[in-house]
């Protein structure tokens, strides 16, 4: 699959230089990039991202992984830091409660971090039966529905190494990305089911995965025919809340809708 096509600034600021180095940031929300992957998905000339990329590392905006990919540097950790609690997590919250409220199972938000997913938020269901999965949680890239969705738009390279040693296939990541969600039955755990589906950042990149998860006996064995709708609903929710409005009231309905 070739990369995504270079996506303008949603609302440039006139400086060349400063929307240049957004625009190389942006590409890094989804995990590490080569240079050639850099200049392929801004649209920018190589030397151009070369010069850039290599001021951003001496301000540790970026840094270079053990196989030389450039990452997101620990300076921006420390800003986000201090400007108080994540924003994306923050907008969370509430949505991943009316999402556990509206399908009866517990629901979690992923970010991609290396080879592993985390669980950066949740909301557990209060009784029976549930697949419980705390706050801080690592998983693994090979298997489940967030791991899907969380690989199925990266470029052509990342993606066939996503796919070495998972339990899903080529053809189940283009079904995720023709329909816009991913489902899994008993793929990270037995007698488990889930389905996930995509927050968008900005750049209009996947930085995360909202998902619901529990026994297949209650999910049944087409998950996402049932809960698809309002888990894309909840993603979509994220998406514009971090995108556009943070503090406004985009709570996710009982139906879905």
């Amino acid at each position: 699959m070739p990369p995504d096509p270079p996506r303008p600034l949603h609302s440039p600021s006139g400086i060349g230089v400063v929307d240049k180095s957004v625009m190389i940031m942006d590409a890094l929300e989804a995990g590490p990039a080569t240079l050639a992957q850099l200049v392929e998905c801004t649209g920018l000339a190589r030397p151009t991202v070369h010069r850039i990329a290599s001021a951003l590392v001496h301000h540790r905006y970026l840094t270079r992984d053990v196989r030389g990919r450039y990452v997101i540097g620990s300076r921006l950790a420390e800003l986000a830091s201090a400007a108080g609690d994540d924003q994306l997590v923050s907008a969370a919250g509430p949505i991943l409660l009316k999402l556990r409220d509206a399908t009866g199972e517990s629901s979690q938000l992923y970010r991609r971090q290396g080879e592993a997913r985390i669980c950066v938020a949740s909301a557990e269901r209060p009784i029976g039966l549930r697949d419980s999965i705390p706050v801080g949680t690592q998983l693994s890239m090979k298997a489940g529905s967030a791991a899907q969705v969380l690989l199925a738009w990266e470029d052509h390279e990342r993606l066939v190494e996503g796919l070495q040693g998972a339990r899903f296939t080529p053809t189940v990541l283009a079904g995720v990305r023709r329909r816009g969600w991913g489902e899994s039955l008993a793929e990270r755990e037995a007698g488990v089911a889930s389905v996930s589906a995509p927050v968008r950042g900005p750049s209009g990149r996947v930085i995360a995965a909202v998902s619901i998860s529990g026994p297949i006996e209650r999910l049944s064995r087409q998950p996402g025919r049932k809960f698809a709708p309002v888990v894309v609903a909840a993603a979509h929710q994220l998406t514009e809340l971090v995108r556009n409005n943070p503090e406004g009231d985009h709570g996710l309905s009982s139906d879905g809708a």
